[in-house]
């Protein structure tokens, strides 16, 4: 059994050591990118996106039309800058759109 720790922390250091500990940053990191997306990129470009993925700092984005591929292939470098300030820290440096 775990060893307790009797010192005194405020919830959010707490969660951040059992996440720390647990090794649970990456899985974290995949569902903050998935709400950031759809928070950033709004109704219009949510309703054709079918899948959003993290792996390797690489952003995959499924999408199911080819016209708002392009469009957004024009602004990849923009898109990869709002989503790391949305999420506040540099997690993506390419995007994919597929």
């Amino acid at each position: 059994m775990a060893k307790r720790n009797n010192s005194i922390l405020n919830i959010q250091d707490a969660l951040q050591d059992f996440v720390e500990s647990n090794k649970l940053e990456k899985g974290l990191d995949k569902v903050n990118v998935r709400d950031a997306w759809t928070n950033l990129m709004g109704n219009g470009v949510n309703n054709y996106t079918t899948s959003v993925d993290i792996k390797n700092e690489t952003l995959y984005v499924q999408l199911s039309s080819s016209a708002l591929r392009e469009e957004l292939s024009y602004g990849k470098d923009k898109i990869v800058k709002m989503l790391n300030e949305e999420l506040g820290k540099d997690l993506i440096k390419k995007i994919v759109l597929r």
